[in-house]
């Protein structure tokens, strides 16, 4: 497969940041009071605030949310990505208003439909997710010094900012990737020369996603008792259902030759960059 060992690189301009409208007092590492729930928060642009909630758990971080804070013009979203809930689908909040804090709905969400960021102080805030009728949450974060967030995540003397934001990695230099598990599909077709053509379609698709950059591993796997074929892991896929849609451009799958299971995985925002290396080592094509 001699396209999926390469990778377009794109160039990133890091933009200045002006006035906005976000609530950039976000910036850094909250703590939830009396619990180890984390929310982090980075600034892209002047107009892009993303984040992510993590629980820590036996020295393990775990991923339950990932957030966009996104202004246009005057309207700001609040997106939220639950890991394993919404069918892997980002879920909408616009900001309703703002009197002393930053309000958000969504009154089709099930739970919650309101979230309200309230700033109490530059190290703490107040935040409140409700169904605008019985059902309610709040609770107060408390923001980590610089010296604490270097003690407890990483104090990386080799970091490299430019590239960090030209991969999209977060404050661990991690990103959220699709894992997709290849396994046998319900054609059971014996056509040999249909077959072979959705394979070399298969291929050939493999190579395409790649040069979009929205595929960077590929592979099959050994023969196993749950017609497990291969993996894929997807970069720069907002959710599953976007995957679903992408995928049916394979042949074999669309064929049903192949069928999908598909996953969030939380990997090294690194792992694209083998892949200029890996094209300059193959001698045969298989």
């Amino acid at each position: 497969m001699k396209a999926i060992l390469a990778l377009i690189l794109w160039s990133v301009l890091v933009p200045a940041f002006g006035q906005s409208l976000l609530p950039v007092f976000l910036k850094g590492t909250w703590k939830v009071n009396n619990a180890e729930i984390y929310e982090h928060w980075d600034q892209l642009n002047d107009k892009t605030l993303k984040g992510f909630s993590y629980r820590i758990k036996n020295g393990q971080i775990n991923v339950t949310e990932y957030l966009n804070l996104t202004q246009s013009k005057d309207r700001i979203v609040y997106t939220a990505t639950v890991v394993n809930q919404n069918l892997g689908k980002p879920v909408p909040f616009t900001m309703k208003e703002k009197e002393g804090a930053f309000i958000f709905e969504n009154l089709k969400h099930d739970f919650p439909k309101q979230i309200i960021y309230k700033k109490i102080s530059d190290m703490e805030i107040e935040v409140q997710i409700s169904d605008l009728k019985q059902k309610e949450h709040r609770f107060n974060m408390r923001k980590l010094s610089s010296n604490t967030q270097q003690d407890t995540a990483t104090s990386n003397s080799n970091y490299d900012a430019l590239l960090a934001e030209k991969l999209g990695g977060d404050a661990y230099g991690m990103k959220k990737y699709i894992l997709v598990i290849l396994k046998t599909g319900t054609n059971n077709t014996t056509d040999k020369t249909f077959i072979n053509e959705s394979f070399s379609g298969h291929l050939q698709n493999i190579n395409r996603l790649v040069e979009q950059g929205k595929l960077i591993v590929a592979g099959p796997l050994g023969k196993n008792q749950n017609n497990y074929r291969g993996i894929f892991i997807l970069n720069n896929i907002n959710t599953l259902e976007e995957a679903k849609e992408i995928l049916q451009t394979d042949p074999a799958v669309k064929a049903g030759l192949l069928d999908i299971e598909l996953f969030n995985w939380y990997g090294s925002a690194a792992l694209p960059e083998y892949l200029p290396a890996s094209d300059k080592i193959w001698k045969q094509k298989p």
